[in-house]
């Protein structure tokens, strides 16, 4: 399995940023929808594979539920989604570089968020409310699920969101780096896991999972606004701050400070050979 180097995958994240940036609003709609409902598929398997584990396994249901969750951001990224989350690395990047300005930032984000979130209640009404799946036999799952990430305070619920992109951003980012589709999968398979095992919180499966709860007459929408403003607050600090802006100050910054000195070096080497 090849791979890219870490400046060239800054490079290439970039380009990326900025043709999110530039996608007209139906085609920024739709591929938000898309991954919003990927993310929320994902999450469904998850609760559909361990409401049914013996309470003795204690984590390592968990573990398993939390392997098969990166089916959601696989999907996203290698059929084709718009994700908030890693939107909120890789747009910003593209900034930061000065590729696009800080509305279309804004613009997208906006877009982003709200198809996401459209994607992701369309699964938690029509699959898991109206057809069942996330209720009946799997509701107690679906509540204890919610329940946990709605009981965080806001900073709390705000840490646990830059943990959560911090991983998630960096799956992205090492998906970005795979030359085929095998190491892309591993690449967004472990820190993907690593962010649901951990129980950090992710906003776009927020947006499923608490909408269920909210369908089956359980906990309100104020209670979800109340999570979602400080772990979108959390994820956004986490893609941009502690990876898109780490990246960027290491691998482009860098690399712009260098070239000037570079050029320098040439116009010696040619003022010596002409003396």
């Amino acid at each position: 399995m090849g791979f890219y180097s870490p400046q060239e995958i800054a490079n290439y994240t970039v380009t990326s940023g900025s043709k999110k940036a530039n996608y007209t609003v139906l085609q920024s709609s739709i591929l938000g929808f898309e991954a919003g409902a990927f993310i929320a598929l994902g999450y469904l398997l998850y609760i559909h594979v361990t409401a049914n584990m013996p309470v003795e396994w204690g984590g390592f249901s968990a573990f398993i539920g939390a392997s098969l969750f990166p089916l959601g951001l696989i999907l996203t990224l290698l059929a084709g989604g718009e994700l908030l989350t890693g939107n909120f690395m890789a747009v910003p990047l593209s900034r930061m570089e000065k590729k696009v300005r800080s509305r279309q930032v804004l613009k997208n984000i906006l877009i982003i968020t709200f198809s996401n979130f459209i994607g992701a209640i369309f699964v938690a009404y029509f699959f898991g409310h109206i057809v069942g799946l996330t209720e009946n036999a799997y509701l107690e799952t679906t509540i204890k699920l919610a329940e946990h990430k709605l009981e965080a305070t806001f900073l709390q619920a705000f840490l646990s969101g830059i943990g959560c992109n911090w991983l998630v951003a960096s799956a992205v980012w090492l998906s970005y780096g795979a030359k085929d589709m095998a190491g892309k999968i591993l690449g967004i398979w472990f820190p993907t896991m690593a962010f649901v095992a951990i129980g950090f919180q992710h906003v776009v499966a927020n947006m499923f999972l608490i909408p269920a709860a909210i369908f089956a007459d359980h906990f309100t929408w104020l209670d979800y606004v109340y999570n979602f403003i400080p772990v979108f607050l959390g994820n956004a600090v986490g893609g941009i701050l502690f990876v898109a802006g780490a990246y960027w100050a290491v691998y482009l910054k860098q690399e712009q400070s260098i070239a000037p000195i570079d050029k320098q070096s040439k116009h010696i080497d040619k003022f010596q050979k002409t003396s």
